[in-house]
Protein backbone atom coordinates (compact mmCIF):
# COMPACT_ATOMS: atom_id res chain seq x y z
CA UNK A 1 0.00 0.00 0.00
CA UNK A 2 1.39 3.41 -0.94
CA UNK A 3 0.85 6.77 0.69
CA UNK A 4 1.51 8.53 4.02
CA UNK A 5 0.01 5.76 6.16
CA UNK A 6 2.28 3.19 4.58
CA UNK A 7 5.24 5.51 5.15
CA UNK A 8 4.25 5.90 8.81
CA UNK A 9 4.06 2.13 9.27
CA UNK A 10 7.47 1.68 7.62
CA UNK A 11 9.11 4.36 9.75
CA UNK A 12 7.74 2.92 13.00
CA UNK A 13 8.73 -0.61 12.02
CA UNK A 14 12.26 0.61 11.23
CA UNK A 15 12.59 2.27 14.63
CA UNK A 16 11.36 -0.85 16.39
CA UNK A 17 13.81 -2.98 14.47
CA UNK A 18 16.67 -0.65 15.33
CA UNK A 19 15.71 -0.79 19.00
CA UNK A 20 16.11 -4.55 19.19
CA UNK A 21 19.24 -4.94 17.09
CA UNK A 22 22.25 -6.07 19.12
CA UNK A 23 25.59 -4.46 18.17
CA UNK A 24 28.61 -6.66 17.60
CA UNK A 25 31.64 -5.88 19.81
CA UNK A 26 35.18 -7.32 19.84
CA UNK A 27 35.51 -10.67 21.61
CA UNK A 28 38.73 -10.41 23.65
CA UNK A 29 37.94 -13.49 25.68
CA UNK A 30 37.78 -15.59 22.54
CA UNK A 31 34.40 -17.04 23.44
CA UNK A 32 33.15 -16.87 19.83
CA UNK A 33 36.24 -18.66 18.55
CA UNK A 34 35.82 -21.31 21.21
CA UNK A 35 32.24 -21.89 20.22
CA UNK A 36 33.27 -22.31 16.60
CA UNK A 37 35.68 -25.04 17.64
CA UNK A 38 33.05 -27.25 19.25
CA UNK A 39 33.21 -30.92 18.30
CA UNK A 40 31.42 -31.79 15.06
CA UNK A 41 29.14 -34.12 16.96
CA UNK A 42 27.56 -31.15 18.77
CA UNK A 43 26.59 -29.37 15.56
CA UNK A 44 23.06 -30.02 14.30
CA UNK A 45 22.12 -30.67 10.70
CA UNK A 46 19.24 -28.24 9.96
CA UNK A 47 17.53 -30.96 7.95
CA UNK A 48 17.34 -33.10 11.09
CA UNK A 49 15.96 -30.39 13.35
CA UNK A 50 12.45 -30.91 14.70
CA UNK A 51 10.17 -28.40 16.39
CA UNK A 52 7.04 -28.55 18.45
CA UNK A 53 3.80 -27.86 16.53
CA UNK A 54 2.86 -24.22 16.32
CA UNK A 55 0.23 -23.30 18.92
CA UNK A 56 -1.46 -19.97 18.36
CA UNK A 57 -4.57 -18.52 19.97
CA UNK A 58 -5.57 -15.36 18.07
CA UNK A 59 -7.68 -12.68 19.74
CA UNK A 60 -11.43 -12.99 19.25
CA UNK A 61 -13.15 -10.04 17.53
CA UNK A 62 -16.55 -8.94 18.75
CA UNK A 63 -19.41 -9.57 16.32
CA UNK A 64 -22.68 -7.65 16.39
CA UNK A 65 -25.49 -6.70 14.02
CA UNK A 66 -26.82 -3.18 13.58
CA UNK A 67 -30.54 -2.52 13.46
CA UNK A 68 -30.54 -2.41 9.64
CA UNK A 69 -28.87 -5.82 9.34
CA UNK A 70 -25.27 -4.70 8.79
CA UNK A 71 -22.88 -7.18 10.40
CA UNK A 72 -19.97 -5.56 12.27
CA UNK A 73 -16.73 -7.07 13.58
CA UNK A 74 -14.63 -5.04 16.05
CA UNK A 75 -11.05 -5.73 17.13
CA UNK A 76 -9.07 -3.05 18.93
CA UNK A 77 -5.32 -2.69 18.38
CA UNK A 78 -3.68 0.36 19.97
CA UNK A 79 -0.14 -0.24 18.73
CA UNK A 80 -0.37 2.45 16.02
CA UNK A 81 -2.67 5.50 15.75
CA UNK A 82 -4.46 4.03 12.73
CA UNK A 83 -7.94 2.71 12.00
CA UNK A 84 -8.76 0.30 9.17
CA UNK A 85 -12.32 -0.43 8.08
CA UNK A 86 -13.00 -3.20 5.57
CA UNK A 87 -16.31 -4.02 3.92
CA UNK A 88 -17.54 -7.06 2.00
CA UNK A 89 -20.66 -6.52 -0.09
CA UNK A 90 -23.00 -9.21 -1.43
CA UNK A 91 -22.86 -8.16 -5.07
CA UNK A 92 -20.68 -9.20 -7.99
CA UNK A 93 -20.01 -9.54 -11.67
CA UNK A 94 -22.18 -12.64 -11.81
CA UNK A 95 -25.05 -10.13 -12.06
CA UNK A 96 -23.68 -8.47 -15.20
CA UNK A 97 -26.13 -8.59 -18.13
CA UNK A 98 -24.82 -10.68 -21.02
CA UNK A 99 -24.55 -7.61 -23.25
CA UNK A 100 -22.87 -5.45 -20.59
CA UNK A 101 -20.18 -7.68 -19.11
CA UNK A 102 -17.85 -5.47 -17.10
CA UNK A 103 -20.65 -3.46 -15.49
CA UNK A 104 -19.91 -4.54 -11.91
CA UNK A 105 -16.19 -3.89 -12.21
CA UNK A 106 -16.71 -0.36 -13.54
CA UNK A 107 -19.34 0.27 -10.86
CA UNK A 108 -16.79 -0.59 -8.17
CA UNK A 109 -14.15 1.65 -9.72
CA UNK A 110 -16.44 4.64 -10.13
CA UNK A 111 -18.02 4.31 -6.69
CA UNK A 112 -14.60 5.43 -5.49
CA UNK A 113 -13.61 7.85 -8.26
CA UNK A 114 -17.00 9.31 -9.23
CA UNK A 115 -17.76 11.43 -6.18
CA UNK A 116 -20.85 11.34 -3.94
CA UNK A 117 -24.11 13.25 -3.72
CA UNK A 118 -22.52 15.39 -0.99
CA UNK A 119 -19.04 15.85 -2.50
CA UNK A 120 -17.80 16.24 -6.06
CA UNK A 121 -15.22 13.72 -7.30
CA UNK A 122 -12.36 16.24 -7.11
CA UNK A 123 -13.40 17.27 -3.60
CA UNK A 124 -13.29 13.64 -2.41
CA UNK A 125 -9.79 13.24 -3.83
CA UNK A 126 -8.61 16.47 -2.21
CA UNK A 127 -10.11 15.62 1.18
CA UNK A 128 -8.51 12.19 1.27
CA UNK A 129 -5.16 13.69 0.31
CA UNK A 130 -5.40 16.22 3.13
CA UNK A 131 -6.28 13.46 5.59
CA UNK A 132 -3.50 11.16 4.33
CA UNK A 133 -6.30 8.59 4.09
CA UNK A 134 -6.95 5.92 1.52
CA UNK A 135 -10.26 4.53 0.29
CA UNK A 136 -10.55 1.72 -2.24
CA UNK A 137 -13.58 -0.01 -3.76
CA UNK A 138 -13.72 -3.01 -6.08
CA UNK A 139 -16.27 -5.52 -7.29
CA UNK A 140 -15.25 -9.01 -8.41
CA UNK A 141 -17.20 -11.97 -9.67
CA UNK A 142 -18.80 -13.08 -6.38
CA UNK A 143 -18.45 -10.08 -4.06
CA UNK A 144 -17.59 -6.44 -3.66
CA UNK A 145 -15.06 -4.96 -1.26
CA UNK A 146 -14.14 -1.57 0.13
CA UNK A 147 -11.53 -0.30 2.58
CA UNK A 148 -10.77 2.84 4.55
CA UNK A 149 -7.31 3.40 6.02
CA UNK A 150 -7.12 6.56 8.13
CA UNK A 151 -5.35 8.13 11.10
CA UNK A 152 -7.23 7.87 14.40
CA UNK A 153 -7.53 11.64 14.75
CA UNK A 154 -9.23 11.87 11.33
CA UNK A 155 -11.42 8.81 11.71
CA UNK A 156 -14.78 10.60 11.92
CA UNK A 157 -14.21 12.69 8.79
CA UNK A 158 -12.77 9.74 6.88
CA UNK A 159 -15.68 7.51 7.92
CA UNK A 160 -18.19 10.11 6.74
CA UNK A 161 -16.61 10.15 3.27
CA UNK A 162 -16.39 6.36 3.25
CA UNK A 163 -20.08 5.99 4.13
CA UNK A 164 -21.06 8.45 1.41
CA UNK A 165 -19.10 6.47 -1.17
CA UNK A 166 -20.88 3.27 -0.15
CA UNK A 167 -24.35 4.77 0.20
CA UNK A 168 -24.66 7.61 -2.30
CA UNK A 169 -22.06 7.38 -5.08
CA UNK A 170 -22.67 10.05 -7.75
CA UNK A 171 -21.01 8.24 -10.69
CA UNK A 172 -19.74 11.49 -12.20
CA UNK A 173 -20.18 11.11 -15.99
CA UNK A 174 -16.66 12.31 -16.78
CA UNK A 175 -15.13 9.81 -14.34
CA UNK A 176 -17.34 7.06 -15.74
CA UNK A 177 -16.11 7.75 -19.27
CA UNK A 178 -12.51 7.79 -18.05
CA UNK A 179 -12.98 4.42 -16.32
CA UNK A 180 -14.52 2.95 -19.48
CA UNK A 181 -11.64 4.22 -21.63
CA UNK A 182 -9.12 2.66 -19.24
CA UNK A 183 -10.91 -0.70 -19.36
CA UNK A 184 -11.18 -0.58 -23.15
CA UNK A 185 -7.47 0.17 -23.47
CA UNK A 186 -6.66 -2.81 -21.23
CA UNK A 187 -8.95 -5.02 -23.36
CA UNK A 188 -7.14 -3.96 -26.53
CA UNK A 189 -3.78 -4.82 -24.99
CA UNK A 190 -4.58 -8.14 -23.32
CA UNK A 191 -3.60 -10.21 -26.36
CA UNK A 192 -0.05 -8.95 -25.88
CA UNK A 193 0.50 -11.23 -22.87
CA UNK A 194 0.64 -15.01 -23.51
CA UNK A 195 0.23 -15.91 -19.85
CA UNK A 196 -2.94 -13.85 -19.64
CA UNK A 197 -4.28 -15.51 -22.80
CA UNK A 198 -3.57 -18.94 -21.35
CA UNK A 199 -5.31 -18.11 -18.07
CA UNK A 200 -8.46 -16.72 -19.68
CA UNK A 201 -8.87 -19.43 -22.30
CA UNK A 202 -8.25 -22.17 -19.74
CA UNK A 203 -11.11 -20.83 -17.59
CA UNK A 204 -13.38 -21.05 -20.63
CA UNK A 205 -12.33 -24.67 -21.20
CA UNK A 206 -13.23 -25.47 -17.59
CA UNK A 207 -16.46 -23.54 -17.08
CA UNK A 208 -17.63 -22.57 -20.54
CA UNK A 209 -17.31 -19.14 -22.20
CA UNK A 210 -20.56 -17.70 -20.80
CA UNK A 211 -20.02 -18.74 -17.17
CA UNK A 212 -19.39 -15.79 -14.78
CA UNK A 213 -16.00 -17.30 -13.87
CA UNK A 214 -14.88 -17.29 -17.50
CA UNK A 215 -16.78 -14.74 -19.57
CA UNK A 216 -14.87 -11.69 -20.74
CA UNK A 217 -15.76 -8.06 -21.13
CA UNK A 218 -15.25 -6.63 -24.61
CA UNK A 219 -14.97 -3.23 -26.23
CA UNK A 220 -18.60 -3.59 -27.30
CA UNK A 221 -19.94 -4.63 -23.89
CA UNK A 222 -18.07 -1.87 -22.04
CA UNK A 223 -19.12 0.74 -24.59
CA UNK A 224 -22.78 -0.08 -23.91
CA UNK A 225 -22.46 0.71 -20.20
CA UNK A 226 -23.98 4.07 -19.25
CA UNK A 227 -23.89 6.07 -16.05
CA UNK A 228 -27.54 5.15 -15.35
CA UNK A 229 -26.62 1.43 -15.56
CA UNK A 230 -24.06 1.94 -12.79
CA UNK A 231 -26.49 3.82 -10.57
CA UNK A 232 -29.15 1.14 -11.08
CA UNK A 233 -26.66 -1.65 -10.33
CA UNK A 234 -25.65 0.05 -7.09
CA UNK A 235 -29.25 0.67 -6.05
CA UNK A 236 -30.15 -2.93 -6.76
CA UNK A 237 -27.24 -4.70 -5.08
CA UNK A 238 -25.65 -2.56 -2.35
CA UNK A 239 -27.67 -2.68 0.88
CA UNK A 240 -26.65 -2.55 4.56
CA UNK A 241 -28.10 -6.00 5.26
CA UNK A 242 -25.83 -7.34 2.51
CA UNK A 243 -22.67 -5.88 4.09
CA UNK A 244 -20.19 -7.32 6.56
CA UNK A 245 -17.99 -4.57 8.00
CA UNK A 246 -14.82 -5.00 10.04
CA UNK A 247 -13.01 -2.38 12.13
CA UNK A 248 -9.49 -2.81 13.47
CA UNK A 249 -6.99 -0.40 14.95
CA UNK A 250 -6.82 2.38 17.50
CA UNK A 251 -10.42 3.02 18.58
CA UNK A 252 -12.71 2.60 21.56
CA UNK A 253 -15.70 0.31 21.19
CA UNK A 254 -18.46 2.65 22.37
CA UNK A 255 -17.24 5.59 20.32
CA UNK A 256 -16.83 3.45 17.19
CA UNK A 257 -20.30 1.95 17.46
CA UNK A 258 -21.76 5.43 17.87
CA UNK A 259 -19.86 6.63 14.79
CA UNK A 260 -21.03 3.65 12.71
CA UNK A 261 -24.65 4.15 13.74
CA UNK A 262 -24.36 7.84 12.92
CA UNK A 263 -23.29 7.26 9.30
CA UNK A 264 -25.01 3.94 8.56
CA UNK A 265 -27.91 3.73 11.02
CA UNK A 266 -30.55 5.42 8.86
CA UNK A 267 -29.65 3.39 5.76
CA UNK A 268 -32.74 1.20 5.15
CA UNK A 269 -32.60 -2.48 4.40
CA UNK A 270 -32.95 -3.75 0.84
CA UNK A 271 -33.46 -7.01 -1.00
CA UNK A 272 -30.19 -8.95 -0.89
CA UNK A 273 -29.89 -11.19 -3.92
CA UNK A 274 -28.71 -14.78 -3.34
CA UNK A 275 -25.63 -15.72 -5.34
CA UNK A 276 -26.75 -18.21 -7.96
CA UNK A 277 -24.19 -19.46 -10.49
CA UNK A 278 -24.98 -21.62 -13.52
CA UNK A 279 -23.38 -25.08 -13.78
CA UNK A 280 -20.14 -25.39 -15.76
CA UNK A 281 -20.56 -25.96 -19.49
CA UNK A 282 -18.17 -28.89 -19.62
CA UNK A 283 -17.74 -30.92 -22.80
CA UNK A 284 -19.57 -34.26 -22.82
CA UNK A 285 -20.12 -34.24 -19.08
CA UNK A 286 -23.13 -35.31 -17.07
CA UNK A 287 -21.47 -34.86 -13.67
CA UNK A 288 -19.58 -31.59 -14.20
CA UNK A 289 -16.35 -33.19 -15.34
CA UNK A 290 -15.04 -33.86 -18.83
CA UNK A 291 -15.38 -37.47 -19.97
CA UNK A 292 -12.30 -37.32 -22.16
CA UNK A 293 -9.21 -35.21 -22.62
CA UNK A 294 -9.76 -31.86 -24.26
CA UNK A 295 -6.70 -30.49 -26.05
CA UNK A 296 -6.60 -26.95 -27.40
CA UNK A 297 -4.02 -24.43 -28.53
CA UNK A 298 -3.89 -20.70 -29.18
CA UNK A 299 -1.65 -19.45 -31.94
CA UNK A 300 0.82 -16.86 -30.69
CA UNK A 301 4.27 -15.96 -31.96
CA UNK A 302 6.27 -16.67 -28.81
CA UNK A 303 9.70 -18.08 -28.04
CA UNK A 304 8.25 -20.59 -25.55
CA UNK A 305 5.06 -22.52 -24.86
CA UNK A 306 2.70 -21.43 -22.09
CA UNK A 307 0.90 -24.46 -20.69
CA UNK A 308 -2.18 -25.06 -18.55
CA UNK A 309 -3.23 -28.59 -17.60
CA UNK A 310 -6.01 -29.56 -15.20
CA UNK A 311 -9.71 -30.14 -14.54
CA UNK A 312 -12.53 -29.16 -12.22
CA UNK A 313 -12.23 -30.30 -8.63
CA UNK A 314 -14.02 -30.03 -5.26
CA UNK A 315 -15.57 -27.26 -3.21
CA UNK A 316 -13.93 -25.94 -0.06
CA UNK A 317 -16.22 -27.85 2.29
CA UNK A 318 -15.70 -31.22 0.58
CA UNK A 319 -14.53 -33.89 3.07
CA UNK A 320 -11.57 -34.70 0.79
CA UNK A 321 -10.37 -31.10 0.49
CA UNK A 322 -7.73 -31.45 3.27
CA UNK A 323 -6.20 -34.50 1.58
CA UNK A 324 -6.24 -32.79 -1.83
CA UNK A 325 -4.57 -29.72 -0.33
CA UNK A 326 -1.66 -31.87 0.85
CA UNK A 327 -1.51 -33.69 -2.48
CA UNK A 328 -1.28 -30.37 -4.27
CA UNK A 329 1.55 -29.27 -1.99
CA UNK A 330 3.45 -32.46 -2.76
CA UNK A 331 2.76 -32.28 -6.49
CA UNK A 332 3.65 -28.69 -7.23
CA UNK A 333 2.29 -26.26 -4.67
CA UNK A 334 5.43 -26.08 -2.56
CA UNK A 335 7.68 -24.95 -5.39
CA UNK A 336 11.29 -25.93 -4.63
CA UNK A 337 10.59 -29.22 -2.85
CA UNK A 338 7.62 -30.32 -4.97
CA UNK A 339 7.69 -33.26 -7.36
CA UNK A 340 7.07 -31.14 -10.44
CA UNK A 341 9.84 -28.70 -9.60
CA UNK A 342 12.32 -31.45 -8.81
CA UNK A 343 11.42 -33.50 -11.89
CA UNK A 344 10.86 -30.91 -14.61
CA UNK A 345 13.12 -28.08 -13.55
CA UNK A 346 15.85 -29.40 -11.23
CA UNK A 347 16.44 -32.84 -12.78
CA UNK A 348 15.63 -32.27 -16.45
CA UNK A 349 15.98 -28.50 -16.82
CA UNK A 350 12.89 -28.34 -19.03
CA UNK A 351 11.16 -25.32 -17.49
CA UNK A 352 12.07 -22.33 -15.40
CA UNK A 353 8.59 -22.10 -13.92
CA UNK A 354 6.31 -25.02 -13.06
CA UNK A 355 3.79 -25.39 -10.26
CA UNK A 356 0.33 -26.65 -9.39
CA UNK A 357 -2.60 -24.99 -7.66
CA UNK A 358 -5.83 -26.12 -6.03
CA UNK A 359 -8.39 -23.31 -6.18
CA UNK A 360 -11.57 -23.88 -4.20
CA UNK A 361 -14.69 -21.92 -3.29
CA UNK A 362 -18.15 -22.55 -1.95
CA UNK A 363 -20.47 -21.76 -4.84
CA UNK A 364 -18.89 -23.62 -7.72
CA UNK A 365 -16.52 -26.50 -8.32
CA UNK A 366 -12.91 -25.64 -7.72
CA UNK A 367 -10.00 -26.23 -10.07
CA UNK A 368 -6.85 -28.30 -9.87
CA UNK A 369 -4.38 -27.03 -12.43
CA UNK A 370 -0.73 -27.19 -13.39
CA UNK A 371 1.01 -24.38 -15.21
CA UNK A 372 4.41 -24.26 -16.87
CA UNK A 373 6.43 -22.31 -19.41
CA UNK A 374 8.93 -24.24 -21.47
CA UNK A 375 10.92 -24.18 -24.70
CA UNK A 376 9.03 -25.09 -27.84
CA UNK A 377 11.19 -28.16 -28.36
CA UNK A 378 10.45 -29.57 -24.90
CA UNK A 379 6.70 -28.94 -24.86
CA UNK A 380 5.72 -32.57 -25.50
CA UNK A 381 8.03 -33.93 -22.82
CA UNK A 382 6.86 -31.41 -20.24
CA UNK A 383 3.20 -32.30 -20.84
CA UNK A 384 4.06 -36.01 -20.61
CA UNK A 385 5.79 -35.44 -17.29
CA UNK A 386 2.91 -33.37 -15.95
CA UNK A 387 0.48 -36.16 -16.80
CA UNK A 388 2.74 -38.91 -15.47
CA UNK A 389 3.13 -37.09 -12.15
CA UNK A 390 -0.65 -36.90 -11.82
CA UNK A 391 -0.94 -40.60 -12.62
CA UNK A 392 1.74 -41.40 -10.05
CA UNK A 393 -0.36 -39.78 -7.30
CA UNK A 394 -3.17 -42.24 -8.17
CA UNK A 395 -0.95 -45.29 -8.47
CA UNK A 396 1.21 -45.23 -5.33
CA UNK A 397 1.22 -43.60 -1.89
CA UNK A 398 3.31 -40.53 -1.22
CA UNK A 399 6.40 -41.08 0.91
CA UNK A 400 6.53 -40.63 4.68
CA UNK A 401 8.86 -37.67 4.25
CA UNK A 402 6.57 -35.99 1.72
CA UNK A 403 3.54 -36.42 3.95
CA UNK A 404 5.38 -35.09 7.01
CA UNK A 405 6.75 -32.06 5.16
CA UNK A 406 3.37 -31.22 3.62
CA UNK A 407 1.63 -31.48 6.98
CA UNK A 408 4.27 -29.35 8.68
CA UNK A 409 4.03 -26.68 5.98
CA UNK A 410 0.23 -26.61 6.20
CA UNK A 411 0.08 -26.45 9.99
CA UNK A 412 2.83 -23.84 10.29
CA UNK A 413 1.24 -21.67 7.62
CA UNK A 414 -1.92 -21.54 9.72
CA UNK A 415 -0.51 -18.69 11.81
CA UNK A 416 -0.26 -16.44 8.76
CA UNK A 417 -4.04 -16.36 8.51
CA UNK A 418 -3.89 -14.43 11.81
CA UNK A 419 -0.79 -12.30 11.26
CA UNK A 420 -2.49 -9.03 12.22
CA UNK A 421 -5.80 -7.81 13.64
CA UNK A 422 -6.98 -6.82 10.16
CA UNK A 423 -6.07 -10.29 8.83
CA UNK A 424 -8.03 -11.92 11.65
CA UNK A 425 -11.13 -9.85 10.97
CA UNK A 426 -10.83 -10.26 7.19
CA UNK A 427 -10.62 -14.02 7.62
CA UNK A 428 -13.77 -14.13 9.76
CA UNK A 429 -15.62 -11.89 7.29
CA UNK A 430 -14.66 -14.21 4.45
CA UNK A 431 -15.80 -17.30 6.32
CA UNK A 432 -19.14 -15.75 7.21
CA UNK A 433 -19.66 -14.51 3.66
CA UNK A 434 -19.09 -18.04 2.38
CA UNK A 435 -21.35 -19.59 5.00
CA UNK A 436 -18.54 -21.44 6.78
CA UNK A 437 -18.14 -21.78 10.57
CA UNK A 438 -15.76 -19.32 12.21
CA UNK A 439 -13.49 -22.18 13.34
CA UNK A 440 -13.30 -23.65 9.83
CA UNK A 441 -9.53 -23.14 9.60
CA UNK A 442 -8.96 -24.77 12.98
CA UNK A 443 -11.10 -27.72 11.88
CA UNK A 444 -9.14 -27.93 8.66
CA UNK A 445 -5.84 -27.92 10.51
CA UNK A 446 -7.00 -30.69 12.85
CA UNK A 447 -8.11 -32.83 9.90
CA UNK A 448 -4.80 -32.34 8.11
CA UNK A 449 -2.82 -33.54 11.13
CA UNK A 450 -4.74 -36.84 11.17
CA UNK A 451 -4.31 -37.68 7.47
CA UNK A 452 -2.43 -40.81 6.41
CA UNK A 453 -0.76 -41.84 3.16
CA UNK A 454 -3.72 -44.10 2.51
CA UNK A 455 -6.11 -41.15 2.89
CA UNK A 456 -4.18 -39.19 0.28
CA UNK A 457 -4.09 -42.13 -2.11
CA UNK A 458 -7.85 -42.65 -1.79
CA UNK A 459 -8.50 -38.95 -2.43
CA UNK A 460 -6.23 -38.97 -5.48
CA UNK A 461 -8.02 -41.97 -6.96
CA UNK A 462 -11.39 -40.37 -6.32
CA UNK A 463 -10.68 -36.84 -7.54
CA UNK A 464 -7.77 -36.92 -10.02
CA UNK A 465 -8.61 -37.82 -13.61
CA UNK A 466 -5.58 -37.86 -15.94
CA UNK A 467 -7.83 -39.21 -18.69
CA UNK A 468 -10.17 -36.21 -18.40
CA UNK A 469 -7.65 -33.40 -18.43
CA UNK A 470 -7.98 -30.12 -20.21
CA UNK A 471 -4.71 -29.30 -21.91
CA UNK A 472 -4.09 -25.82 -23.29
CA UNK A 473 -0.94 -24.49 -24.97
CA UNK A 474 -0.19 -21.00 -26.24
CA UNK A 475 2.56 -20.72 -28.84
CA UNK A 476 3.45 -21.07 -32.54
CA UNK A 477 0.87 -23.29 -34.30
CA UNK A 478 3.36 -25.20 -36.46
CA UNK A 479 5.01 -26.56 -33.31
CA UNK A 480 1.91 -27.13 -31.19
CA UNK A 481 -0.11 -29.07 -33.75
CA UNK A 482 2.61 -31.68 -33.93
CA UNK A 483 3.42 -32.07 -30.23
CA UNK A 484 -0.17 -31.93 -28.93
CA UNK A 485 -1.55 -34.58 -31.26
CA UNK A 486 -0.14 -37.31 -29.03
CA UNK A 487 -2.46 -36.30 -26.19
CA UNK A 488 -5.78 -36.26 -28.00
CA UNK A 489 -7.72 -34.59 -30.77
CA UNK A 490 -6.36 -31.06 -31.12
CA UNK A 491 -8.42 -27.97 -31.92
CA UNK A 492 -7.34 -24.37 -32.29
CA UNK A 493 -8.94 -21.60 -30.28
CA UNK A 494 -9.25 -18.55 -32.48
CA UNK A 495 -9.26 -15.32 -30.49
CA UNK A 496 -11.90 -12.76 -31.34
CA UNK A 497 -10.71 -9.30 -32.43
CA UNK A 498 -10.62 -6.91 -29.49
CA UNK A 499 -11.83 -3.90 -31.47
Amino acid sequence: MNGPLAALRTAIATMLLAAVMVPVFPDPAGTQAASLQQPQSLQTDPRQMRFEPVVFNPPEPERLVLENGMVVYLLEDHELPLVTITVTIRTGGWLDPADKVGLAGIAGTTMRTGGTKRMAAADVDEALEQLAAQISVGIGTESGSAMLDVLRKDMHRGLRIFADILRTPAFDPARVELAKLQVIEAIRRRKDFPQSIAGREFEKMLYGPTHPFAREDSVASVSRIARDDLAAFHARTVHPNGIILGVTGDFERAAMLAALREVFGDWPKGEVLPIVLPPPETIGADDGRAQKKVVRFVSKGTSQTHLRVGHLSVKENDPDYPALALLNDILGGSSFRSRLFQDIRTKEGLAYSVRSALRVGMREQGVWLVRAETKLGSTQEVISRLVSNLERLREQPVTDAELEEAKEAFVNSFVFSFSSPSAIVSRLIGLEYDGLPKDFLQQLRDKVVKLTKEDLLAAARKHLYPERLRILAVGPPESLLRVLSGFGEVEEIKLEPEG
